[in-house]
């Protein structure tokens, strides 16, 4: 079975193959757009972007991330268990201690973020503390850290600047498109009829593309939940602990009220509330079901 530490270098390897994946996604894109419009300098711009969005989503998404999520600094003072919880988890697996950040929401839940374990960051939010006792605490806590300590918290945020980026890339173009904006041989009659082919399979590309980030954030997010899970409760010793903090966090309907596609996936349960995920959405769902985590972890 994998293991807090055997986990690393195969996510490693997955991020690099990720930002690969969304260069030769948004040079698609580009080319295409540039194609469209008759514009070579489309292509080059988007190269450029997704270049830089690489850059900024190693850097910068864990800031990225507790922006959006509307997490601040925790005061030790104040959130002296809490301090002292992670730490004494912290020193168990072997790890530095990682920053802590507080959500104002009553909501419960939970996530790390950060490019490695040496500039990782916990965030909590407050009705998260407001409901679990010490040892369910110690199991959210756990399976935190064990997102740090396989470097889950490096891929996973760093799809949530690269996923959002190609929303927003094929959102525009679909509505300068449906607004009348300028195509490549719009203005000759019976044009080619491969030009016409090639601008069919790019307008579906373009507007399934951000369908397919989406299932690539699910296919990463839903498997990492699962590992985290087991390695938290090997942490802790304790697996009920985080069975049972689950099982509190589900029973809140209440969504977050950052709560945001882009970032769902890094929640440890649904930031839309107990009641999202039904009928068709269920595809969608960036966590798989509470009730096969539990019982994963109540070996039943």
């Amino acid at each position: 079975m994998a293991t807090l530490y055997t986990e690393q270098s195969k996510n490693v390897w997955k991020t690099w193959l990720l930002m690969a994946l969304f260069l030769v996604i948004i040079g698609a894109i580009g080319w295409f757009i540039s194609f469209y419009y008759g514009n070579s300098s489309i292509l080059i711009i988007a190269i450029i972007f997704s270049l830089v969005m690489n850059i900024v989503s190693y850097w910068y998404s864990d800031k990225i991330s507790l922006a959006l999520a509307g997490a601040k600094p925790a005061d030790k003072g104040q959130f002296r268990d809490l301090f002292q919880v992670t730490e004494n988890l912290c020193i168990t697996a072997g790890l530095p201690l990682p920053k802590i950040y507080i959500i104002d929401d009553l909501s419960p839940n939970a996530f790390a973020t950060g490019r490695d374990k040496e500039h990782a960051a916990v965030a909590v939010t407050s009705g998260l503390l407001s409901i679990l006792n010490r040892s369910e605490l110690e199991g959210v806590i756990a399976h935190e850290l064990s997102h740090i300590g396989n470097r889950d918290i490096l891929l996973q945020t760093v799809v949530v600047v690269l996923v959002g980026f190609i929303a927003i890339i094929a959102n525009i173009f679909t509505r300068s498109s449906f607004l009348g904006g300028r195509r490549r041989g719009g203005d000759r009659e019976g044009g080619n009829q491969l030009e016409m082919i090639l601008m069919i399979v790019g307008i579906v590309f373009v507007v399934l593309s951000p369908i397919i980030a989406q299932l690539i954030q699910l296919a990463i997010s839903r498997k990492r939940e699962f590992l985290a899970d087991a390695d938290g409760a090997l942490l802790t010793r304790y697996p009920e602990g985080l069975a049972s903090a689950l099982l509190k966090i589900s029973s809140v309907s209440q969504p977050l009220i950052h709560a945001n596609n882009a970032t769902a996936h890094l929640y440890i349960s649904n930031p839309f509330g107990a009641g999202a995920g039904k009928g068709i959405a269920k595809l969608f769902m960036t966590h798989p079901p509470v009730e096969e985590r539990v019982a994963a972890l109540r070996g039943r």
